[in-house]
């Protein structure tokens, strides 16, 4: 038994499946009797060798990055819920799904994920012909599915189109969910609106759901003059929860503006979302300034999922209104996360200039959204990944890190799981949308400004922004 743990730690190295085959301690040691000697010789030799292995096997930065992208496009493409061609909410390697959700498909992560397919088609992950047979299936899907007001629920029952409650009183039309959907549909039909006739047609096919959505019933009736995230066929506004920034949800305001058909008008953005200009209240952390008020972690900022999900498809750049410039704030925000994670003051083993990245994810126990102030030494590969158009250098450090360091541990067949931690010995197999997808868009942003290009050329969306007040673009 001396040996047991190193041959273990071996086998797991060589992501062997053999393990999860053997049925006891017994069947395991008499496989290690036979392949010990191999198994240290090998490993022994590798350590000698050392830099001359890792040297030979390096990656550039260019195909580092389309491995990555390519790993996680999968999570859209094999990984995809059958019926609908949408992004399951979860995928678990180990197969166990406590609440029985598998085939659940999310809303959100499926407009991430038809950005992520874009990117597979542009990349030839997959052929154009796949993937417009995709975009179909999956608009086809929409079609059918329920909708409330024009816009979809949080979670799918992915057989049927039928939703599946996310909770109590949750059970109706998600404005929020429904805003990162349609950011990705509207890519798609940019990409195809001249086309083909039969590009052509999913194009106008998109649009039409575009225009059916009534972003601005989501205005309820209220004194606040803001969005409201749910409405409920059965409990109407009974959650009551006014979207106010800052946080994920520009991009839902921007989409209800810029509605062709059932906008908002510019003073709910302005008094709702900016609240009457209170949302400027920022702070300043290691020579960054972050210049707006984020709900709830004012002192560092909030978890990084709020610098992606938004600006995804909206170009962060040449954004700017009176409130912000969204680039200078967006690497403010993703700096001071970076920073907070090298000075490490919990003194977790892996932190540092390699190792970093605080956002919403599985967490020890449950889901919760790190950031610093409620940081239990949990990193979630995503929220460094995703920040590369904001710090190329940090996020591909990160990048090398999490596949020539961490490797096989913490990266399966999708990419990165979804968080680890090193502190309590935690590599969970498993995956989440919302965290795989904004991986290969914001690194094809990166790369060539592919869905920010595509979004962007919505002339609905120049004249909602216009609208709003912002002065660039």
């Amino acid at each position: 038994m001396v040996c047991f743990d190193l041959c273990k730690a071996i086998f797991q190295k060589l992501n062997w499946e053999l393990l999860a085959e053997l049925k006891n301690i017994e069947e395991m040691k008499n496989i290690l009797i036979v392949l010990l000697p191999v198994l240290i010789l090998s490993q022994c030799n590798f350590q000698k060798q050392g830099k001359e292995v890792q040297r030979d096997a390096e990656l550039s930065d260019e195909e580092l990055m389309t491995l990555v992208q390519e790993q996680t496009f999968q999570y859209f493409w094999d990984g995809a819920e059958p019926v609908s061609g949408l992004a399951r909410e979860r995928i678990h390697m180990d197969g166990n799904y406590p609440r029985n959700d598998k085939n659940v498909v999310t809303s959100g992560g499926s407009g991430f994920g038809i950005m992520a397919i874009l990117v597979g088609i542009e990349r030839e992950f997959i052929s154009p012909e796949q993937g417009l047979e995709r975009f179909e299936k999956i608009v086809g899907w929409l079609e059918k599915a329920d909708r409330f007001h024009g816009l979809y629920s949080h979670w799918l029952d992915g057989e049927t189109g039928k939703v599946h409650p996310f909770g109590r009183e949750d059970d109706g039309g998600d404005i929020v969910e429904s805003s990162y959907l349609f950011q990705g549909l509207l890519c798609v039909r940019q990409y195809y609106k001249d086309g083909s006739e039969r590009e052509k047609e999913l194009a106008a096919r998109i649009d039409k759901l575009w225009r059916e959505a009534e972003w601005n019933w989501y205005r309820g009736e209220n004194v606040e003059n803001s969005l409201i995230w749910h409405w409920s066929p059965n409990y109407s506004w009974k959650k009551n929860h006014h979207i106010k920034g800052y946080n994920e949800c520009l991009i839902t305001y921007v989409m209800a503006a810029c509605s062709p058909t059932h906008p908002i008008p510019p003073e709910v953005y302005h008094e709702g979302w900016a609240q009457n200009g209170a949302i400027k209240e920022g702070t300043s952390k290691y020579g960054y300034d972050l210049p707006l008020n984020h709900d709830g972690s004012q002192e560092y900022g909030g978890p990084l999922f709020w610098a992606h999900y938004s600006y995804l498809g909206l170009d962060p750049r040449k954004l700017e209104d009176r409130y912000a410039n969204y680039w200078d704030h967006n690497v403010a925000h993703v700096m001071i996360d970076y920073e907070y994670c090298v000075e490490n003051p919990g003194g977790y083993p892996n932190y540092g200039p390699d190792c970093w990245g605080l956002t919403a994810s599985y967490t020890v126990r449950g889901y919760t959204a790190h950031k610093p102030g409620n940081d239990p030494g949990v990193i979630s590969p995503t929220a460094a990944l995703s920040s590369i158009p904001y710090a190329p250098k940090e996020s591909l450090a990160a990048m090398r890190y999490f596949y020539e360091v961490l490797g096989d541990s913490i990266v399966g067949p999708y990419g990165p799981y979804d968080a680890f931690s090193v502190k309590e010995n935690w590599y969970p197999t498993r995956y989440l949308a919302i965290d795989q997808g904004p991986i290969p868009v914001m690194i094809e942003n990166y790369r060539t400004g592919l869905l920010w290009d595509l979004f962007m050329s919505c002339p609905e969306v120049k004249t909602g922004l216009t609208n709003l007040g912002f002065t660039k673009p």
